[in-house]
């Protein structure tokens, strides 16, 4: 995908908040309701998109377990290194905020399986349905990105999240929510997700979504033997933008087979409905206060950083 050059994802929302007329503006900023909670003018957005979403394939029956696409996650997010020690592989894992990606080993009626897993891209995204700043934003183009500069510290995100993946640094003075940005820089800039151009057993494929899916399809056909007749994160959760590929049975590898394939925003709210009164107005609150926070800073000249 070298050489294509991507519309700056940030750019785009700002256009699109440009857009809002006055009235979905106040429903959004000022009606603490359930649509609210939910996102579900987001959700609705995200339905109609004809945008090319782009993700990763990953052929779980090439991975060698070398772990490299750990070591160069940690060294292009600037995390700190994985260790260096395969040890890890005897208990399972998952990414944290020190770690965005992990390799798992797994015992399988087939033998020895090894899995990577990181955040999934989800097309219809709870943790981005579920933020009332938009600080978690689905991007046109696929990756899934956190804005710190937009958060106030709701976590609905990790709530509302079917794979359990963003993570809060709640040890640090200031904390922040750490998740898998599928390199979305590196992207906008025509390059590939870093882990994808360290794999030396090419079980990783970046691409379109729906190459992906044809690739995956095709291998299924031509090796029914070798693979399961499912692509996991086709349907799952209403699709997802990491798509796996696997011998044995995606329970066997770690994976929920109890997720269904209606996307989540649409399952949060019976979770959403159930937030007591004083936790539903709680992010009102903390909203107010990002916004004078953000205002000071301003006035102050502090320029509003993004951080995916």
């Amino acid at each position: 995908m070298a050489g294509e050059q991507w519309p700056d994802p940030l750019v785009l929302e700002r256009r699109r908040e440009r857009q809002m007329d006055r009235r979905d503006a106040l429903k959004t900023m000022g009606l603490l309701g359930a649509s609210t909670l939910l996102g579900d003018s987001a959700a609705a957005e995200e339905r109609a998109s004809d945008a090319e979403f782009f993700g990763v394939l990953v052929d779980t029956t090439r991975c060698a377990g070398c772990r490299n696409c750990e070591f160069v996650c940690a060294e292009t997010n600037g995390l700190p290194d994985p260790p260096d020690d395969d040890s890890v592989l005897e208990q399972e894992r998952k990414p944290s905020v020190t770690q965005w990606s992990v390799v798992n080993r797994y015992e399988t009626d087939r033998g020895e399986v090894f899995v990577k897993r990181q955040c999934m891209h989800c097309n219809h995204p709870a943790c981005a349905s579920a933020c009332l700043t938009k600080a978690m934003l689905k991007t046109g183009r696929g990756p899934v990105i956190w804005r710190e500069s937009k958060c106030m510290g709701c976590r609905f995100c990790m709530i509302s999240c079917p794979f359990d993946i963003p993570k809060f640094e709640y040890n640090s003075p200031v904390p922040k929510i750490q998740k898998c940005r599928m390199c979305w820089e590196r992207l906008a800039e025509g390059e590939q997700p870093a882990c994808v151009e360290e794999c030396p057993e090419e079980a990783l494929t970046f691409g379109p979504r729906r190459e992906l899916l044809d690739i995956a399809r095709r291998r299924i056909y031509k090796s029914p033997d070798r693979y399961l007749n499912h692509i996991y994160g086709e349907h799952e959760t209403g699709g997802t933008g990491w798509l796996y590929l696997a011998a044995v049975s995606f329970e066997q590898l770690g994976f929920r087979a109890d997720l269904g394939t209606e996307p989540y925003p649409e399952l949060t709210k019976n979770f959403l409905y159930s937030v007591p009164v004083v936790f539903a107005l709680m992010p009102l609150f903390l909203l107010g206060v990002s916004g004078a926070t953000k205002r000071a800073d301003e006035s102050e000249g502090i320029p509003d950083e993004h951080h995916g």
